[in-house]
């Protein structure tokens, strides 16, 4: 029997770290939390509705413009190997590491959403799942 992925479990799609500072739509209260490193969301849905605000925040708050740009700051170098993560997401995404996202595009964000995911977990994303996601922004 194989497990899943832990941002599979923890319907966390993106693996969010906790933070105190945020509070995301649909996450699971801290009482009841199982995982002490990352978010856990009361279903996939609302985890990639977080991944996807998270990535728009990026936009907005710190003026990430390219893919790249987007995953030095999601996958730093201390934690990931950040080249192989940003040429890993613009491959499944099929576009240069210079390719700017529209942030505001629903197609562009879930198939953003959906390599990072795939990265993170190992396994293709349900496109029906991201979408539902961006349908609770």
């Amino acid at each position: 029997m194989t497990t899943q992925p832990r941002g599979l479990r923890n319907n966390n799609p993106g693996n969010i770290r906790n933070s105190d500072a945020t509070d995301w739509q649909g996450e699971i209260p801290a009482s009841k939390k199982q995982d002490n490193t990352f978010e856990e969301f009361e279903d996939i849905a609302h985890g990639y509705r977080a991944l996807i605000k998270l990535l728009q925040n990026y936009r907005r708050k710190y003026g990430c413009q390219t893919i790249a740009d987007f995953i030095s700051r999601w996958a730093p170098r201390t934690e990931n190997n950040t080249s192989g993560y940003i040429s890993r997401v613009c491959q499944e995404m099929q576009v240069p590491t210079t390719y700017v996202p529209n942030v505001e595009d629903k197609t562009t964000m879930c198939a953003f959403a959906a390599a990072i995911s795939q990265v993170e977990n190992g396994v293709p994303a349900v496109m029906a799942d991201v979408e539902k996601g961006w349908a609770l922004l």
